[in-house]
């Protein structure tokens, strides 16, 4: 169960990174050290996720090409054409998927789940808070006349950091689902019985359930 995030603390470092990491796992994919400042830091979550998915997604095919041995050569199969890509043994490519990109997964959803309770909790010390009500309160005392000004109805208040954050965190899921399910087709055209048929997000689930059993 996840606790709702602690109340920002004082001066720290947002872009603090744990250095603790599997051994499959590169220097890039670390988790970071996950507080209300490291959220909100936007381009440091966003830079994040953008190195994560550069070291498993991104390069899923050439990581594969490192798991298969490339075939002998038979002169009897010339005139037959080969296929482009080699598959992978079950054994392999199952500790591959539960060595290094499932645990990759389970990073970067664990930083936006966190990310999304920080920004949907109070944030009293958003520095711009005060600033931004008061903006907001100053609108509504304008005088709109669209007869002599047509631009004078049109406000557009500035966003509370946590209302950001948001955003990022949407954009970013969906991001995730586009990139996971990329990656998945990749593995499924390499895997000899084609993952059992299975979807990304069901090997996803069943790995967590017997990551956690």
């Amino acid at each position: 169960m996840w606790k709702a995030p602690p109340q920002e603390p004082g001066p720290a470092d947002p872009q603090r990174v744990s250095t603790s990491r599997s051994p499959m796992t590169s220097s890039n994919d670390a988790s970071p050290t996950l507080t209300p400042q490291f959220c909100f830091a936007t381009s440091t979550l966003k830079e994040f996720l953008r190195l994560s998915r550069s070291t498993t997604d991104d390069t899923i095919a050439q990581q594969l090409n490192t798991l298969s041995h490339p075939p002998t050569f038979d002169p009897s199969t010339t005139s037959t054409r080969q296929p482009s890509h080699r598959l992978i043994p079950t054994s392999t490519l199952h500790t591959f998927l539960t060595a290094s990109l499932y645990p990759s997964w389970s990073r970067r959803t664990e930083v936006l789940t966190y990310c999304a309770i920080v920004a949907t909790s109070p944030d009293p010390n958003d520095p711009d808070a005060e600033a931004i009500s008061k903006a907001n309160e100053a609108d509504k005392q304008r005088i709109v006349n669209e007869r002599l000004d047509p631009y004078s109805g049109r406000y557009f208040p500035r966003e509370t950091r946590a209302e950001v954050l948001a955003g990022v965190v949407r954009n970013e899921r969906g991001v995730e689902e586009i990139v996971r399910e990329r990656t998945w087709e990749v593995i499924k055209g390499r895997s000899l019985d084609g993952m059992s048929g299975m979807t990304w997000k069901q090997a996803y689930e069943e790995w967590k359930k017997s990551s956690s059993s």
